[in-house]
């Protein structure tokens, strides 16, 4: 019994260390128009994740640490546009605020 209660330990122990190594943050930001884009990409490296719009407020809740661009796909009339040297700091959301679509 006193093997299976260490060997359970050092199991538990394994376990735990292997979360610390998991580093993620989350990127959220708001549109305006609210109605002027429906995607938003955020790039790092060759990934790249994607986020519907909703009411003009877009989130990436589970992104890796580094430094991303987020591209914001407009619909017509609007033009693209992107923001780049976004950091995503472990456990931290980082808001890019309010971006501003131009005709």
């Amino acid at each position: 019994m006193k093997r299976f209660s260490f060997l359970m330990i050092i199991g538990l122990g394994i376990g735990l260390l292997a979360f610390t190594y998991i580093k993620e943050g989350k990127i959220q930001g708001r549109i305006a128009p609210a109605d002027a884009a429906s995607q938003v990409l955020a790039v790092l490296g060759t990934d790249t994740l994607r986020s519907a719009v909703s009411n003009g407020n877009f989130a990436f809740p589970i992104v890796k640490v580094g430094t991303y661009t987020i591209q914001v796909k407009a619909n017509a009339p609007y033009k693209d546009t992107s923001i780049v040297n976004v950091p995503v700091i472990d456990s931290i959301t980082t808001d890019v605020g309010l971006i501003k679509l131009k005709q």
